[in-house]
């Protein structure tokens, strides 16, 4: 008798786990139900404590409802290191993000699943990361919710498209095996 397959995780990050990253995460979900893509799950986290408990920002959830999408459930949480390892697809929202998960990694496996969400946005998929960031809109008006939910949309079919390939690769450990083969994205520094 042979068990289920664990589902493949993505965890979606940004600071405070109130605006970017849970837009991201019920956006993706959405879209592997959507795809039928039954064995995916998908959930979020902030690189720091601050809003932990809090429910998503009311203007993410307002910009959410408007297409469709129910955040009531979502509870601020803050990053926790063993995630490295259960997660195969780790998405930062903004440089900073990506600086941070890639500075705190544990091993090259953990580097390996580090990827700017909109390195999955084929209008930037060859940037930079430093070019790839999803500014915070926290601290702007309701357009800065839309342009969030545009820059994220726009990366969506990719990532389902790149998760779809690793579902379909035979094996136990292929779910970063494609990632293992490309070159890896580094930060300039900015000063």
């Amino acid at each position: 008798m042979s068990s289920p397959p664990s589902p493949f995780r993505i965890i979606t990050v940004c600071t405070g786990n109130i605006c970017r990253s849970p837009m991201a995460a019920l956006m993706l979900t959405e879209a592997f139900d959507a795809e039928g893509l039954a064995g995916v799950v998908v959930d979020s986290a902030g690189t720091t404590g601050y809003e932990v408990g809090r429910p998503i920002d009311h203007r993410a959830a307002r910009t959410l409802l408007a297409y469709g999408i129910n955040s009531d459930r979502h509870v601020a949480r803050e990053w926790r290191p063993e995630w490295f390892q259960s997660r195969e697809l780790i998405l930062a929202l903004d440089v900073d993000h990506y600086g941070w998960l890639r500075q705190g990694a544990p091993d090259r496996g953990s580097l390996s699943k580090i990827r700017m969400l909109r390195s999955f946005d084929p209008a930037v998929a060859g940037e930079d990361p430093l070019d790839q960031g999803i500014e915070d809109p926290w601290y702007g008006g309701h357009s800065d919710f839309e342009l969030t939910w545009s820059l994220i949309r726009a990366a969506v079919p990719g990532i389902v498209e790149h998760v779809r390939a690793q579902l379909d690769q035979p094996g136990p450990d292929q779910a970063g095996a494609d990632q293992t083969q490309r070159p890896e994205q580094r930060v300039r520094s900015i000063s």
